[in-house]
């Protein structure tokens, strides 16, 4: 079993309780807005991280990150992009996919600073989108926060949205009770 930690939006501001929070992760995702490469240095000291590039980024990461990523973690394929458009997966397939491609089994994307996470017929063709908010500038009302999935041998097995100080946003499989 692998955890996947999941930001967004950093806007060059890395706190350590944001650190702290993705210190048991396995692999990090960077869903854009950086806004410094030291912040990339900082995740990569962790866990291997995956970024694409913000609306606020520029080319000062060189190659490693580009508007789209597809890592494949213990089996279970990523598509990321900053923009939620851009994992809107049609028949046509998507600016991150084209028809044809493997389709992700998960989606994520980060530019609005609101958690989201989406499943069954609202996620289709993946099997999820997330959006795991921000770490720095939340909106809508939410803390900052990351998202976190459990992923093992091409399976999905748990995801949710917690707040920085761990209490929990969103999550699947929902909580019973």
């Amino acid at each position: 079993m692998a955890l996947v930690g999941v930001l967004s939006d950093t806007h060059g501001r890395l706190a350590s309780e944001a650190y702290a929070a993705l210190a048991d992760c396995d692999a990090i995702i960077h869903a854009g807005d950086i806004c410094s490469p030291g912040i990339l240095a900082q995740l990569e000291a962790l866990a291997p991280t995956y970024a694409v590039l913000g609306n606020n980024d520029f080319a000062e990461y060189g190659d490693a990150v580009a508007r789209f990523a597809r890592p494949v973690i213990d089996g279970v394929r990523f598509l990321v992009a900053h923009y939620p458009r851009d994992v809107q997966i049609g028949f046509n397939g998507c600016a991150g996919c084209s028809a044809g491609d493997p389709i992700p089994q998960v989606c994520v994307h980060g530019h609005t600073h609101v958690p989201r996470l989406e499943w069954g017929p609202a996620a289709r063709p993946a099997q999820f989108v997330v959006c795991p908010g921000s770490v720095s500038l939340p909106r809508g009302g939410f803390p900052c926060s990351v998202a976190k999935l459990e992923v093992s041998e091409g399976r999905i097995a748990g995801v949710r949205i917690e707040a920085l100080d761990g209490g929990v946003l969103l999550e699947w499989p929902e909580a019973q009770g």
